[in-house]
């Protein structure tokens, strides 16, 4: 029986292979102009309001544009800048610190009392206690899973309770030797600067870089959007919030010992409420109170806004102090309400 051999096609006669066409990264979806100018007033609208303000205020009142009013301004709102700076840190991860009052009146008592023993004392025995408060602020919350609220609110009544005690009841006034150099730090100026600005100054820039720079300051945003996603990608979650927490503790105790040196006395009175102002500046400067978005200069154009604001109110002269809070609140619902209305239409666009 004869066999077939099956038939071949000629290797001319094959099917030429299809050649794959290049792949093409696909284009990205434009951005519609509302979003992106929804981003640029959650950003940099508090400026246009800081900026309008400053403008109608010069014209209105002579003496509020003059050379020494604006230092003046400015040396007040160093502190309260300084507080909002760790503030900042904390709200982006999804946070919220009420203990910074307390801690900065502890720390300007505490830098009062360590500064018979000279300089380095003065600094080293605030920053030391109040890092130390905020870093059992983070372990709490970072490892025990505790509520911030609560964490904080704990620490605010401990702090306050140290103060009360280490100062018998606010009945001992400690206070910084005169001519020392502890006292010159609060003081002292350069080029008709005082040094709580030039240092304020040097830490928002500092924290502009760590925020923008650094693998450290996209984790921040990373936990603040989502703690659960950040940690499937593998950042440490927990190490963030422990230094957040204890950078916010130690820029509070550097605060408080600056507007010690400053005022050349420990205060017991001081920092009631702070912790209120600088969430507000912190809002106001478009830092979302859920976390995952927020801008270290945006916090100083409200720390800048709530300043002017209290200087406008001294200004008018028939207005007592207590109203700076009802505008301040009224600054607040209206930024927490266009976040809301910002966001909203980012989603639907």
């Amino acid at each position: 029986m004869n066999k077939t051999t099956p038939a071949t096609v000629p290797a001319a006669e094959a099917p030429a292979p299809l050649k794959s066409a290049p792949l093409r990264p696909e284009p990205r979806p434009e951005r519609s102009t509302g979003s992106r100018i929804g981003e640029l007033v959650q950003r940099q609208g508090v400026l246009a309001v800081l900026l309008t303000v400053i403008l109608i205020a010069s014209f209105v009142y002579p003496t509020f544009a003059s050379l020494d009013n604006a230092r003046g301004v400015t040396v007040q709102a160093s502190f309260l800048a300084i507080v909002a700076l760790g503030m900042t840190l904390v709200i982006i991860t999804g946070g919220i610190d009420l203990s910074v009052g307390s801690v900065f009146a502890l720390g300007g008592v505490l830098a009062a009392w360590a500064s018979q023993w000279g300089f380095f004392a003065a600094l080293l025995v605030p920053l030391v206690v109040c890092g130390a408060i905020g870093l059992v602020n983070g372990l709490l919350i970072a490892r025990a899973n505790m509520a911030p609220f609560i964490v904080t609110l704990a620490s605010l009544l401990a702090a306050r309770g140290m103060l009360l005690a280490f100062t018998d009841e606010g009945a001992t006034t400690y206070l910084v030797p005169k001519d020392s150099a502890f006292a010159e730090l609060g003081q002292g100026s350069v080029w008709g600067f005082g040094y709580p600005i030039l240092i304020a100054l040097a830490l928002f820039g500092a924290g502009g870089l760590l925020l923008q720079r650094t693998s450290f300051g996209q984790t921040l945003f990373a936990v603040g959007g989502s703690s659960d996603a950040a940690t499937l990608m593998g950042l440490p979650v927990a190490r963030t919030k422990i230094l957040v927490y204890t950078l916010s503790g130690l820029l509070a105790g550097l605060a408080g010992a600056l507007n010690a040196a400053r005022l050349s006395s420990g205060v017991t009175i001081v920092g009631v409420g702070m912790e209120l102002d600088a969430i507000s500046a912190v809002v106001i400067g478009g830092t979302l109170l859920i976390g995952g978005a927020g801008s270290i200069s945006g916090t100083l154009w409200g720390v800048l806004l709530l300043a002017v604001i209290q200087n406008l109110i001294n200004q008018i002269g028939s207005l007592n102090s207590s109203y700076q809070s009802v505008v301040s609140g009224g600054f607040l619902i209206v930024v927490v309400v266009a976040q809301r209305y910002l966001a909203r239409s980012r989603r639907t666009t």
